[in-house]
């Protein structure tokens, strides 16, 4: 519940940011004719409603399982971050668009440098809150606020290439700004689409072929295990559910073949915090030594 908490905090933190810096760099923006700042407060009010689709998902995925979802509705989380993916291409791209047509119709101006300071300012605010979600992401091993975050750097970083843009236009060159206005739709287009990848990688049961490799030696390394025929896993929201199928001594009983699955579970629980895991026990096939028909013996 604790952990829950630190999660939804964090989505609020990012929500309270954005909103302020919102107003606030949409509101310079069109006082000093910076569309790099204002492209970048654009960017920021996609956040508001990235954010809200975050807290959202966050608060479904703690809904208990149910008749129609008995593994729970851990899975909301990756598909707010998909939904947050999409609203950030759609501003990315018309960005990169109005930025466009100011450079290519030579619709510049030059902005005023306290949009510059402004940007740098912002940059600072949102490497802040970058830094505390970050640290939530780690704690809670949750893969919405993570995407959170680094959708908080990003922005940190357009801010940083906003006020670079409106700096680079006081030197008799108005056409920084838009340029960097399309950094800034560039950056935003870049970030939706490693959120994007991410998340439809989950969602299509994807996994770290590294991770399962060491998981299988791992398994392989318990006290009883004779081989493993098969390991599968997927994600449910930032949970890990494991298909294990191994082989044991064929004469062991079933009490003495269900410690060895104990094992492995405490195993994965310890090293990889795997809670959820169905083994499957298969007695190791006995070979049987060919029959020699000259001796009559076996061989």
């Amino acid at each position: 519940m604790e952990l829950e908490k630190l999660n939804e905090r964090a989505a609020w933190i990012s929500i309270g940011a954005y909103v302020l810096l919102t107003i606030s760099k949409l509101t310079v923006g069109y006082l000093t004719d910076s569309q790099a700042l204002l492209a970048d407060g654009l960017n920021n009010s996609t956040d508001i409603i990235a954010s809200l689709a975050i807290l959202i998902g966050l608060k479904v995925s703690k809904k208990p399982p149910d008749l129609n979802h008995p593994y729970g509705h851990r899975r909301a989380e990756t598909i707010a971050s998909l939904i947050a993916s999409f609203i950030m291409m759609v501003v990315g791209i018309e960005v990169l668009i109005n930025a466009s047509k100011s450079i290519i119709f030579q619709q510049t101006t030059t902005p005023k440098l306290e949009a510059a300071w402004f940007a740098l300012f912002s940059a600072l605010i949102m490497f802040i809150v970058y830094r505390y979600n970050l640290y939530i992401a780690k704690r809670t091993s949750n893969l919405a606020v993570k995407a959170a975050a680094k959708d908080n750097l990003s922005d940190s970083l357009v801010s940083i290439g906003a006020a670079i843009g409106i700096i680079g236009s006081q030197f008799q060159l108005p056409w920084l700004d838009p340029v960097a206005a399309v950094i800034v739709g560039l950056i935003i287009c870049k970030t939706a689409w490693g959120i994007f990848s991410e998340a439809t990688h989950l969602l299509t049961d994807g996994i770290d072929v590294d991770l399962l490799a060491k998981l299988h030696t791992s398994i392989s390394q318990t006290k009883g295990v004779r081989q493993i025929r098969g390991i599968k896993g997927r994600f449910h929201g930032n949970e890990l559910l494991l298909d294990i199928d191994i082989t044991v001594d064929p004469h062991l009983n079933v009490i003495e073949s269900h410690k060895i699955t104990e094992r492995i579970e405490k195993k994965l629980l310890d090293q990889y915090k795997i809670t959820h895991i169905q083994i499957h026990v298969e007695p190791e096939p006995i070979v049987v030594p060919p029959y020699c028909a000259k001796s009559g013996k076996r061989l």
